[in-house]
């Protein structure tokens, strides 16, 4: 590497991902005073304990139920013009929320509508953002991307509550409202002038429920992401109760307002800012799944204290405990699944471990704003702790895999073949049939590598897939699967990755002979309507 090139390690080196995370980091400190305006705001107006953990659950439940039509679109679109609409969508819908409660207009109930309608814009935005980190930086520099994206958010948080709170103790929560709403307006320039360099597509797009189909089939057909998927959802309730819970933890078990509030959310953004510092050093030491069961044990410790504390001086350590463990788990499960997913998915897959997510910390919010209303703040805080132990123990049965290292960039290998017949991208279904001639000996070797050649297959948008062998010739195996039509026959090759090579290899190995192994492309034709010009059936049947 020359002195003239940029550092591969270093994302900042890249003048566009160093521009997005500056703008992004006021919009970043916007959203943060915003939050602490709409919860204090809910706080002063008499909303029970459930309905204050509930701004935390309105802003979190568009991305479990819009996330993964958001990832289709991310995937099938220019994700700049994705990010760039949501981002004017959240600050159409702060303005408004600004401006109401300006005139005081905003009951309880239209705070919890807003943030849902805020949390849209967060759903549409959040697969959209993330994967296009990928076209910012080369993978080698993604892991710290990813980190330094997640400081940002915490950066913010360790100075934005505070700077919120004395913003609502001073001018009141609109004030910070219209402050959120034009934070964002830097971002908005950056992403405008910004061109990514994205490879053209030479088919058409997916639509947009066909994509959402794949992207489920695709993290059903990867156990790694099906794993990581589950253990998000549950780190999710479990790590939620301190940050739901928090206006209450200053309400209640401090006596403190605003200020303190501010205080309390910023103590945990510290503590998150200094887990994305150290972040590398950990990931070069424990790997991901015990950096999840890390910040488990950091969650419970960190309830387990705050539920026993009466002074704001010891509440603080143990939110930058819970700030700390949050960051390092939240951002190394985000690497393990953009490290999953090859580029043509990854934002579906992303939006998968969003709701996921976001689930969690929904259900979670309620769960323990719910308890909150039922038994106490300190109580519910020392049950958050045995959801922490739950979640800590399921890492011994349901492991995170270690990063994939695997190059999941496209195989290239595969050109469309000619065909006799014209036929159309529309025109199907396809049948394909692959024969493969193997040695009675190498059997049991063979039937490993084709379920391995299944789940590829299935993933990649094969149906019926299915192996046969000839009765009457035990070295002859057929291979046969279906797609919809010629385009998703071409889309299901196009998906293949250098990764899946290594599969094919095996195969190859096992081959009798050097050829390639025989491949028939046939179209299925239904013969019940054909017309007979005018011949009876019975001259046909002779």
């Amino acid at each position: 590497m020359t002195a003239a090139e940029p550092d591969e390690r270093t994302p900042f080196s890249y003048p566009i991902f160093r521009a997005i995370w500056l703008t992004n980091l006021a919009s970043n400190f916007g959203v943060l005073i915003q939050s602490v305006g709409a919860s204090w705001l809910m706080v002063s107006s008499g909303g029970s304990r459930q309905m204050v953990a509930l701004v935390q659950t309105s802003s979190s439940l568009p991305i479990v139920l819009f996330s993964l039509m958001a990832g289709a679109i991310a995937d099938n679109m220019d994700r700049r013009k994705v990010i760039v609409v949501a981002q004017s969508f959240q600050l159409f819908v702060s303005s408004i929320l600004a401006a109401l409660a300006f005139i005081g207009l905003v009951s309880p109930w239209m705070l919890i509508l807003l943030t849902f309608l805020v949390g849209c814009g967060t759903a549409l935005n959040g697969p959209a953002w993330q994967a296009s980190v990928g076209d910012m930086v080369p993978r080698p520099a993604l892991p710290s991307a990813v980190a330094l994206n997640s400081m940002s958010i915490n950066i913010a948080r360790s100075v934005g509550p505070a700077i919120g709170g004395i913003i609502v103790a001073s001018a009141g929560p609109a004030t910070a409202f219209a402050l959120n709403a034009v934070s964002s307006l830097g971002l908005l320039a950056v992403l405008l002038r910004w061109r990514p360099d994205i490879p053209r597509k030479l088919i058409p797009a997916e639509k947009i429920h066909e994509a959402m189909f794949a992207g489920l089939r695709y993290a059903a057909m990867s156990p790694n992401i099906g794993v990581i998927l589950f253990r998000s959802a549950l780190h999710g309730v479990t790590a939620s109760a301190i940050l739901a819970l928090m206006p209450l933890i200053a309400r209640d078990l401090l006596g403190g307002g605003p200020l303190v509030f501010g205080l309390l959310f910023g103590s945990f953004g510290i503590g998150a800012v200094i887990g994305a510092l150290n972040s590398k050093r950990v990931r070069s030491r424990l790997s991901p799944e015990q950096i999840v069961r890390s910040s488990a044990l950091l969650a419970g410790i960190a309830s387990l204290g705050v539920s026993f504390s009466p002074w704001l001086w010891l509440t603080v350590p143990f939110l930058a405990l819970a700030g700390a463990g949050w960051l390092l788990a939240f951002s190394t499960i985000n690497v393990c699944v953009q490290l999953e997913s090859p580029r043509w998915v990854v934002a579906r897959v992303l939006s998968l471990y969003q709701m996921a997510v976001y689930a969690g910390f929904a259900g979670g919010s309620w769960i323990f704003g719910l308890l909150a209303d039922r038994v106490g703040t300190a109580n519910a805080l020392l049950l958050a702790v045995a959801g922490a132990a739950i979640s800590l123990t399921f890492g011994y049965f349901l492991p995170l895999a270690d990063l994939n290292e695997e190059n999941l960039d496209p195989s290239n290998r595969w050109r469309v073949p000619d065909t006799a017949i014209p036929i159309e991208y529309r025109s199907g279904p396809i049948v394909i049939i692959i024969e493969h001639r193997i040695a009675p000996e190498n059997t049991l070797e063979f039937l490993s590598v084709m379920s391995e050649r299944r789940r590829i297959r299935i993933r990649d948008g094969a149906r019926q897939w299915t192996l046969m062998r000839d009765l009457a010739d035990p070295e002859l195996w057929v291979e046969r699967y279906s797609v919809p039509t010629w385009l998703d026959y071409v889309r299901h090759n196009q998906r293949r990755t250098q990764a899946d090579d290594a599969n094919r290899e095996a195969l190859r190995k096992l081959w009798q002979g050097e050829k390639e192994a025989p491949v028939r492309r046939m179209i299925e034709r239904q013969v019940g309507n054909i017309p007979f010009g005018g011949r009876s059936n019975s001259s046909l049947a002779d």
